[in-house]
């Protein structure tokens, strides 16, 4: 047992030391299955650092514009990580709408690509106009990647 916890401690320490980051900077669209308030949009994702992004979403049915801070953690495969993070976002439809948004996902970047796709939650809490939470967000994006 004890060379079982040993081992699973040096993988996370070795792990945690690969560079999270495989990209700069990345556009492309997210697809969500939900009729969430930020929903298909246009994605942007800005890496301050090695470990953190930001992340901008621009919808259309109706006009959103949200943005999220995202941490990243490598998974120990050359491209995949995983990330969690939130934000929030204001909507300007029939009635104007603000409200705050959690992420959690995996992040792959093609090794040999431009290619960065993300499959991810993303729960929404509608806090003015109505409150109201929805839960059932889930996104796949497709991105360029530049770096």
């Amino acid at each position: 047992m004890r060379k079982l916890v040993l081992l699973m401690v040096i993988v996370l320490a070795v792990s945690n030391r690969i560079q999270a980051q495989e990209y700069k900077m990345a556009v492309g669209a997210r697809f969500t299955n939900a009729q969430a308030t930020v929903n298909n949009a246009v994605s942007f994702r800005y890496f301050l650092n090695n470990r953190n992004a930001v992340e901008a979403l621009v919808s259309f049915d109706p006009f959103t514009i949200g943005g999220l801070y995202e941490a990243f953690r490598p998974l120990g495969v050359e491209g995949l990580q995983w990330f969690y993070g939130g934000g929030g976002y204001v909507s300007f439809g029939k009635t104007d709408v603000l409200g705050a948004m959690g992420i959690i996902g995996l992040d792959y970047k093609f090794p040999k690509a431009p290619i960065n796709i993300s499959l991810d939650w993303k729960p929404e809490l509608q806090l003015v106009e109505d409150v109201s939470f929805e839960a059932a967000a889930v996104g796949l994006a497709v991105r360029f990647a530049f770096n």
